[in-house]
């Protein structure tokens, strides 16, 4: 009977002859394994170790109760951290690496809501509502495990943003790329599943021939939003079908890099860009907008709010509103006269 190699196990002997035996792990806490090595409490004790969570990193490094060491702590927290996206990680990783380099020694019992809106005071109003949303996840966390009483960013405001974010591509915009790009182009591949599926790039960059079905009404694509994680259904328009048809496509991904490997979302969203450029477009012209002018495209063809969240994935009805703002008011006007006609 061959024996089973157990790693991780450091043991030592006191001065009395006591054996001590610990799972040691590097990035891992140490846990003591109590019992013989093979006995049921041995081996119970050395699985947990084994599964268990990795040690926040610079916790052991940073005073308990500082910024720092609840910043570690926060990492390794599922439900507040481990269960975002990875964009949101990105994010949030970047906005309290920079919070622990300046405030990292810090108690976090010492950080009062005055405090946090002095921070954020001095930052754009964009950059400010992220690091408020980041900010309010870690205190509420903070709270959690007893670090905090209260929550001061819970109390935080921020004036409105005055702004419809990226904007939307007009017909002419969408005519211009179209004839600069022809059909059977990858740049005009990525313009028609951003422009037909009304779908974010992180989602575009992940469909693949793989994900579209046969439905009683036609063919569809099948796709899991990686923002919300929701799922929807895209019955495939002709005009996509067309630009499907015509470009040829061997890989997992129909958008794929010049090696032919999927792109990530900010190499795509580059690469779009130059694609933009070459057709003469301004640089307000980004994929994001794309999707808003799916929207108000289907605004403008009499779709209701509801339908059009059914398409784009939105949760909230006031995003779709916000995103159709551009639809063309003569257009809806005719659509509507003519309905009531």
């Amino acid at each position: 009977m061959s024996r089973i190699r157990l790693r991780y196990i450091h043991q030592w002997v006191d001065r009395e002859g006591r054996v001590h035996r610990y799972f040691r792990r590097r990035g891992y806490p140490r846990v003591p394994l109590p019992g013989l090595p093979g006995s049921l409490e041995f081996m119970t004790a050395y699985q947990t170790a084994l599964a268990g969570p990795r040690s926040a990193a610079g916790a052991g490094r940073s005073k308990p109760g500082s910024v720092a060491a609840v910043v570690a702590e926060y990492f390794d927290s599922q439900q507040y951290f481990g269960s975002k996206s990875a964009g949101t990680q990105r994010m949030r990783r970047s906005i309290l690496g920079r919070f622990c380099a300046a405030h990292g020694d810090k108690p976090m019992a010492l950080l009062p809501a005055e405090w946090i809106e002095a921070l954020l005071d001095s930052k754009p109003l964009h950059a400010a509502r992220s690091w408020l949303m980041t900010l309010r996840s870690l205190c509420e966390f903070a709270v959690k495990r007893g670090w905090l009483r209260t929550n001061p960013a819970a109390t935080v405001k921020l004036p409105p943003v005055r702004s419809d974010g990226f904007p939307t591509w007009s017909d002419d915009e969408i005519a211009q790329y179209e004839a600069h790009h022809p059909l059977g182009t990858k740049p005009r591949l990525a313009l028609a599943l951003l422009l037909y599926t009304a779908q974010r790039r992180s989602d575009v960059i992940r469909m693949g021939r793989q994900h579209i079905r046969q439905t009683p009404d036609g063919e569809a694509l099948y796709v899991r939003q990686q923002k919300t994680g929701k799922e929807l259904m895209l019955p495939i328009r002709p005009e996509l079908r067309a630009v499907l048809a015509a470009t040829p496509s061997e890989h997992l991904t129909f958008l794929v890099t010049a090696t032919g490997k999927p792109f990530s979302g900010n190499h795509f969203g580059e690469t779009f860009r130059e694609w933009c450029d070459a057709a003469g477009l301004p640089k307000h012209c980004s994929a994001h907008g794309l999707r808003k002018a799916a929207c108000r495209r289907l605004a403008e063809a009499g779709c209701s709010a509801n339908e059009i969240a059914a398409i784009s994935g939105h949760a909230s009805l006031d995003e779709v509103a916000r995103y159709t703002k551009a639809a063309d008011q003569a257009r809806l006007a005719r659509n509507a006269i003519a309905r009531t006609g």
